[in-house]
């Protein structure tokens, strides 16, 4: 059984728990990218501190979007995501995309290397790219499309 720890670290970022459950409920309900069991921690950070991570783990001490730990059954842990707030906003803002579909995709691609897709290589790339249209879809046609809102001053 898949459990889920949401730590809102982003102060801007509006009470994520419920759009977040909402969304990796519905793409476990689908089935058709699935994640092993046990605790999942979804950690919604500033550009600050997923460099920190970005760096420590990977040696690339620039921010990134989002990093996924992977599972270890040894530890009943499904993994660990953690999605970079401020790359959403700016991003979204870049693409004149709205910001919650930005985040839902952050989260949608940790998803998805938590099941197993990888992006390293160009051929996996695309396949990831296709999972996660694929994903977004799912979330779309079952209603289960998130609201993330930040607080005003934050949208700049």
């Amino acid at each position: 059984m898949l459990q889920v720890e949401i730590n809102n670290l982003f102060e801007a970022l509006i009470e994520p728990e419920a759009e977040t459950l909402q969304l990796l409920q519905c793409l476990e309900r689908s089935g058709r990218f699935p994640v092993g069991d046990g605790e999942l921690s979804i950690a919604f950070v500033d550009d600050a501190t997923i460099a920190r991570i970005h760096s420590d783990f990977m040696g690339d001490p620039s921010p990134t979007d989002v990093i996924t730990f992977p599972a270890d059954p040894s530890m009943e842990t499904a993994g660990e995501i953690i999605v970079s707030v401020d790359h959403a906003r700016s991003r979204s803002n870049e693409l004149d995309e709205p910001f919650s579909l930005e985040l839902s995709l952050y989260l949608v691609h940790g998803w998805l290397h938590l099941a197993g897709y990888d992006d390293r290589e160009p051929g996996q790339q695309r396949k990831m790219r296709a999972a996660e249209q694929n994903a977004l879809k799912i979330i779309e046609n079952e209603g289960c499309s998130p609201k993330f809102c930040l607080k005003p001053q934050a949208n700049r």
